[in-house]
C-alpha cells in the first residue's frame, strides 16, 4: 500500500491509498472553495447522559446528484469533483459538512473505487484488503488527535437508510467520547468479569454463538453469525477469532483473510430476497475500543474490548423495510419480524455455490 497526503482547495485533508508503490499523486484541486465553516456542537443529555451532535450547516450538503455530476467521482477535463485526480484505487478524505468537527471531533469519508457503478461486493479481494489498510490507519492517525477518544468505521449502502451519494463509499467518525452502544458493551462486560471473576463475557459469547446453530461461516480466522437477540431482520456479527480490541490490532493472517470472508457475506446479503430484488440496503458497522480512559467502568481495560463488525439490514421481506416505530424509537425496545435461527439459515441457503 501507498499512501499519499495532500490538501483539497479548501485546506481539507485528503489520503490517496494506492496498490501500486509507483503511483504519483500529484493533481491539484482547482475549485474555488471557500475554507469550510462548520457549526458542530456536541451536546450532552442530562437524563439519559448520553451526547448528540447539533450540526445545522449540514442541511445545505449535497443531495442525490446526478452521476454526471458525482463528487465521488474522480475529475475528469472540466468536470472538478471532491478527488482532484482523474482515478484512484481507495481516497479518504475530510467530509465537506461533517457533523462533528474540530473540538467536537472529526468525520472522514471514504471512497472504495473510482467506479461509480460499483458497490463494496464487487471489488476484488486486492480491493477489498486496501480497504481494510485504509481504515486501520486511518484509525492510527485519528486516535492521536486530541479530541478524539473513539474511532468508527462504517459504510451505509442504499437509499433506504438514507445515503444521499450512489458512489460506493463510506464513513468514519471519530467521536470526542465513548459512544453510547460501546458504554453499554463496556458496562456488561465489567459486569460479568465481577460476576466469574475474571472471565471476558466477549469470548463467552463467541463460544456459545460458535457452538450453536446460528453460525452462518466459519473460516481459519473469523467466525460470521446471527447474534441470538439480533435486533434486525437479517443482523451479522464478524469477528475474528484471535479478540484484539481494535483495526490495529489484527495479525497479518486475519488481514488476509479479512476480504474473502467479508465479500462472501455481502455477496450473500444481496441474494437474501432472491433474484429480481433491488440490491439489499444495509449498515455495517466496525466496532472498536475507546482511546480514552475507561476508569468508570470497573477494571475494564482495551484489550477487553473485542473488534468485530455488524451487518444488518433494515429490509425484512421482498418490498418491505423494519421501521423504528413506537417501541424502537420511544423506548429503545426492538421487536424482530425474522427470527435469528431462520436468518442464520437463509443466509447459509444463499451461499455462492
Amino acid at each position: 500500500m501507498k499512501k499519499t497526503s495532500t490538501r483539497l482547495a479548501d485546506g481539507r485533508e485528503l489520503v490517496y491509498y494506492d496498490l501500486r508503490d509507483d503511483t504519483v499523486r500529484d493533481a491539484v484541486d482547482h475549485r474555488p472553495l471557500e475554507p469550510t465553516v462548520t457549526t458542530s456542537e456536541v451536546r450532552r443529555d442530562p437524563l439519559l447522559g448520553d451526547s448528540i451532535a447539533v450540526a445545522s450547516h449540514r442541511q445545505g450538503r449535497t443531495y442525490h446528484p446526478p452521476a454526471d455530476q458525482c463528487p465521488l467521482c474522480p475529475s475528469q477535463g472540466e468536470r472538478l469533483s471532491e478527488i482532484p485526480d482523474s482515478s484512484y484505487d481507495v481516497v479518504v478524505f475530510e467530509n465537506r459538512f461533517p457533523s462533528l468537527a474540530g473540538d467536537s471531533g472529526r468525520c472522514e469519508v471514504v471512497c472504495f473505487t473510482s467506479d461509480h457503478d460499483a458497490s463494496f461486493a464487487d471489488l476484488s479481494e486486492g480491493q477489498a484488503r486496501l480497504v481494510l489498510d485504509a481504515w486501520t490507519d486511518r484509525t492510527s492517525e485519528l486516535s492521536h488527535l486530541p479530541s478524539v477518544e473513539q474511532v468508527f468505521c462504517f459504510e451505509n449502502r442504499g437509499a433506504e437508510i438514507g445515503v444521499t451519494l450512489g458512489h460506493p463509499h463510506g464513513q468514519i467518525y471519530a467521536y470526542p467520547f465513548t459512544t453510547p452502544r460501546t458504554a453499554l458493551m463496556l458496562r456488561s462486560l465489567a459486569a460479568h468479569k465481577d460476576a466469574t471473576g475474571g472471565d471476558n463475557l466477549f469470548d463467552a459469547v463467541l463460544a456459545e454463538e460458535r457452538a450453536g446453530e446460528r453460525v452462518v461461516l466459519e473460516s481459519e480466522e473469523w467466525v460470521a453469525f446471527v447474534p441470538y437477540a439480533a435486533h434486525w431482520p437479517y443482523e451479522v456479527h464478524l469477528y475474528p477469532k484471535r479478540r484484539v480490541p481494535d483495526l490495529l490490532g489484527l495479525d497479518e493472517a486475519a488481514r488476509t483473510e479479512f476480504p474473502q470472508v467479508y465479500l462472501e457475506l455481502l455477496r450473500r446479503f444481496d441474494r437474501i430476497f432472491g433474484e429480481g430484488e433491488p440490491p439489499t440496503p444495509y449498515i455495517a458497522a466496525w466496532h472498536q475500543a475507546p482511546f480514552g480512559q475507561l476508569e468508570e467502568f470497573d477494571g475494564v481495560t482495551r484489550d477487553d474490548f473485542a473488534l468485530h463488525l455488524e451487518l444488518f439490514t433494515i429490509r425484512r421481506t421482498s418490498g418491505k423495510l423494519k421501521f423504528l416505530a413506537g417501541s424502537e424509537s420511544g423506548m429503545n425496545v426492538f421487536i424482530n419480524d425474522v427470527p435469528p435461527e431462520r436468518a442464520a439459515e437463509r443466509l447459509r441457503e444463499v451461499a455462492s455455490s
